[in-house]
């Protein structure tokens, strides 16, 4: 999408046949988009009643229910990821087959959720916490190749000074 945007080469245009002209900003807003998609997900699979939430509940079902997904705030405290990470090796299960979002922050989470404090969940299986996990993966891919092209452009910009 950064590319797009600063296409002087015109590629975009010359791809599809006819003149591609791309706002700026346009990065920013498709990251809003994608990120109130997950949101919407995650807020979803709670309707759903797959999702719980603090560190006990998440703790319960991790010992008890068939969780998917484990998410924590992006201001999570280290010791209490740690904690629930020690909880699921304890079940003999690695951290490969459990996908860890750590993507929003906890008033994100707040509000996506309509509840207070939240810092940690647990998806149970079922298809809405599976939409979720699909959202958040998008945007993550998202995010780390936008990433990677700011690095990219800011080391071309540096070359060339």
């Amino acid at each position: 999408v950064r590319l797009a945007e600063k296409d002087r080469k015109r590629v975009f245009g010359r791809g599809f046949k006819c003149e591609a002209i791309v706002e700026p900003g346009l990065t920013e807003r498709v990251d809003a988009l994608l990120e109130k998609a997950a949101l919407s997900a995650l807020s979803i699979s709670r309707k759903a009643g797959e999702l719980v939430t603090g560190f006990s509940k998440v703790e319960a079902a991790l010992r008890r229910d068939s969780v998917v997904g484990l998410i924590h705030a992006s201001d999570a405290a280290e010791d209490g990821i740690r904690k629930l990470a020690a909880v699921v090796a304890s079940r003999g299960e690695t951290a490969n087959g459990l996908q860890i979002v750590r993507l929003f922050d906890s008033t994100q989470l707040n509000l996506a959720l309509g509840r207070s404090n939240v810092i940690h969940a647990a998806l149970l299986a079922g298809q809405a916490s599976e939409n979720f996990l699909s959202r958040g993966r998008e945007l993550e891919v998202f995010r780390s190749n936008s990433a990677i092209k700011d690095i990219d452009n800011a080391a071309g910009a540096v070359a060339q000074d």
